[in-house]
């Protein structure tokens, strides 16, 4: 069954380019390591919530905006060999390649599948 990382940011608007090129560079790497899709999505109707919301998720300033990810694998394990293979990869090093984002604030975790409908044909997950 598929596994999903998902992720959000906070990016300077002025960096969106750097952002995409970015990811440009390093979801390959994903994909190269067994990622199914990679998909990186810019905040374009973010409203404000009344108790929590993207924003006051990654404490993003109004200089910022928010990035949703995801990364889609073919399982768990996959995904877990693939983040050992890649921590130690020497393009995967944040001096020579910095983030353009502040990766304290970013929100992540793993996700297993529980409905999905779509390009697998429509069925539930674990149906």
């Amino acid at each position: 069954m598929a596994y999903i990382d998902g992720f959000v940011i906070a990016v300077p608007t002025g960096n969106k380019q750097a952002f995409i090129q970015h990811a440009e560079q390093f979801d390959p790497l994903f994909m190269e390591y067994g990622a199914l899709r990679c998909v990186e999505c810019w905040g374009d109707d973010v409203p404000p919530g009344k108790q929590t919301d993207f924003k006051r998720a990654v404490q993003a300033t109004d200089e910022e905006e928010v990035v949703f990810s995801w990364i889609e694998w073919p399982d768990k394990a996959t995904r877990d060999a693939a983040m050992e293979k890649m921590m130690k990869d020497e393009r995967m090093d944040p001096q020579a390649n910095p983030m353009p984002f502040d990766g304290k604030r970013m929100i992540y975790g793993g996700f297993k599948p529980v409905v999905s409908f779509g390009s697998d044909g429509g069925t539930p997950a674990g149906a």
